[in-house]
């Protein structure tokens, strides 16, 4: 039974203190009603003996503490789930605003889930391919990793993030696949760009989408990773589909994780962010994954902006800490008109050799890809040599290893967002590019493969 008290003692910003309270529970929905009967939504912050810190959905304006009661639900958020949310759109609280009905839940789940027991987790092996060659090719995707793109301001994050979204699939099983895809404190432009590119090329079909806008309340904002990722769980492991989270973006959750914590007055930590904030992305993350014993799994893509493009900002530091691997983009690149700008020396899969080779991608995929990362990196140092000592000083080999460079970034890196190429597109582009190089340069690939692709 709802409890109803009339014992507002103070407001404060989105912060409300209720004396007097008793049976109720850290994170609790709760309702204030007003003298004129509207209602506004909040959940408890905090319980201390019989007082309790509840933080409002809505603004606080217009609140008479002596006309005003609060009604404790006796249940914390949850998220009506059933097989019909795919093809559908929510808000950040998990109500649908596409215009249709209201989902018939299979029933309701709490959206704070429990991280998987990594005793119970089944190792990540399967590629997934994105038809993004930066990232198949080189660091690639395999089913229940955690990837999260580190990208800056201006970049192009979004339009990456919808071009995976549309493209991901498991090759060669007709497997049930499905895109989760929560937008965090993005504006309205960004959220018409993602709902109709998903609805122009039918991705809507298989996708359920979270979106949260920038003028949405901070405590929504952190209530969305979560609604998506009780989707995918339901999803997953439930309706043995394979699901993939892309969450963007990371830094407007983390700061209004900040915003809450200053409200409560919490001793901060690194710039001003929560001491805890570390705890809490790993609440999230690790609801990725794959369970023994059953079918479905979870792959997540958190997106990120690092503040002052710093990988050293606390947000990209943790992430990176928690998730196995990292995509980078480039603002270096993006000016040279490579889309996408994937900087594919600092971007790092850890389990890319989990899910290539012979019956995953293709046996030469592993020497290709290493024979790749080398002659760029060499061709980058190559290109630099001729800025500072001009083209003379390259001998005929660093000649060819700089035209690689540009032409891989050209050729191999920059596809567009429309681009959608096969691992075998990916690995014959590899190929045509790497035979701008005498075959005695190529040491990292063993001579089977040099015979059958090299001199073909």
């Amino acid at each position: 039974m709802p409890r109803e008290y009339r014992t507002i003692e103070e407001v404060a910003g989105p912060l409300m203190l209720v004396k007097g309270v008793s049976d109720v529970k850290y994170n609790e929905l709760a309702e204030i009603e007003l003298a004129s009967g509207e209602r506004r939504r909040c959940k408890v912050l905090e319980i201390n003996g019989s007082d309790a810190l509840v933080q409002l959905f809505d603004s606080s304006a217009g609140i008479n503490l002596s006309d005003s009661k609060v009604r404790f639900l006796g249940r914390s958020m949850e998220l009506a789930v059933s097989s019909d949310m795919l093809a559908r759109v929510f808000d950040g609280l998990g109500r649908p605003i596409d215009g249709g009905p209201e989902i018939i839940p299979d029933k309701r789940v709490d959206i704070n889930g429990v991280p998987m027991n990594p005793a119970a987790r089944n190792y990540p092996q399967e590629f997934i391919q994105t038809g993004v060659s930066a990232i198949d090719g080189l660091n690639t995707l395999v089913r229940g990793q955690k990837l999260p793109i580190f990208s800056a301001s201006g970049l192009p994050h979004a339009q990456l993030a919808a071009q995976i979204a549309r493209q991901a699939k498991v090759r060669g099983k007709d497997e049930k696949f499905a895109v989760v895809f929560a937008a965090v404190g993005i504006t309205f432009e960004e959220s018409n760009y993602f709902i109709n590119s998903f609805r122009e090329t039918g991705a809507i079909d298989r996708t359920v989408m979270f979106v949260n806008l920038a003028n949405d309340p901070a405590v929504e904002r952190i209530a969305t990773p979560r609604m998506a990722l009780t989707a995918a769980e339901y999803l997953a492991f439930e309706k043995g589909m394979h699901v993939l989270v892309i969450i963007t973006d990371i830094t407007n959750y983390a700061d209004a994780l900040r915003e809450v914590s200053a409200a409560r007055k919490e001793v901060p930590g690194r710039r001003g962010y929560p001491g805890y904030m570390y705890t809490d992305l790993a609440s999230l993350y690790e609801r990725a994954g794959r369970l023994k014993g059953k079918d479905g799994s979870i792959t997540l893509i958190p997106i990120l902006t690092m503040p002052e493009d710093d990988k050293t900002h606390p947000i990209p530091d943790l992430t990176g800490y928690i998730t196995e691997g990292q995509i980078i983009l480039s603002r270096e690149l993006y000016r040279k008109g490579i889309q996408p700008p994937i900087d594919v020396l600092p971007s790092l899969s850890r389990l890319k050799d989990k899910g290539i080779g012979e019956g995953k991608t293709r046996a030469d995929h592993a020497n290709t890809m290493n024979q790749l990362f080398a002659a760029y990196a060499r061709g980058k140092d190559c290109k630099e040599l001729m800025v500072i000592l001009g083209e003379a000083a390259l001998t005929d080999v660093d000649k060819l290893y700089a035209r690689f460079a540009d032409r891989f970034e050209r050729e191999y890196v920059s596809q567009g967002y429309e681009g959608n190429r096969t691992i075998e597109e990916t690995l014959a582009t590899g190929w045509e590019l790497l035979k701008i190089l005498p075959r005695s340069e190529l040491k990292r690939i063993k001579d089977e493969f040099l015979d059958t692709y090299y001199d073909k």
